[in-house]
């Protein structure tokens, strides 16, 4: 039995923002679980249908921004499109640093989905990774 995954919202981040720490055995797990961590931010996960997909790729000089550039992907659809994604197939190419995701979710509806808060931006502030014997860590700050 491996390690599980899973997310939470620490309470020792800066104070305006969210921060957000993930585990998980594989790189995608941990991404995932942030991406996880964001939407159900925004909106309680468990309302969220997956009759919307979407499809991208990003890039970046290394895992921490191959991390934001994922999250901001995501803000920008989600702005743009008012789309919360509950669903994400991660595959990470760890020697270019390249990220492709196919994410699954719905538009949102006031009428049905609960508002949560709103994420402004992700940031680098305090990011970081941490790969262990069981798998990954990795924090995040969110700006609220």
């Amino acid at each position: 039995m491996g390690m599980t995954m899973g997310y939470s919202y620490a309470e020792d981040g800066p104070t305006a923002d969210l921060t957000v720490d993930t585990w998980g055995e594989t790189l995608e797990d941990v991404f995932r679980q942030s991406a996880i961590a964001l939407f159900n931010a925004v909106t309680p996960l468990e309302g969220i249908g997956q009759n919307e997909t979407r499809e991208f790729q990003v890039e970046g000089d290394d895992l921490g921004a191959l991390l934001f550039n994922f999250l901001d992907e995501l803000l920008y659809l989600h702005e743009v499109e008012l789309i919360v994604f509950s669903g994400f197939d991660l595959e990470i190419d760890r020697e270019n640093f390249i990220l492709k995701a196919v994410c699954r979710g719905e538009y949102f509806d006031v009428n049905r989905h609960v508002r949560g808060i709103a994420i402004k931006a992700v940031t680098f502030h305090l990011m970081k990774f941490e790969q262990t014997d069981e798998g990954w860590n990795l924090r995040v700050v969110l700006d609220t």
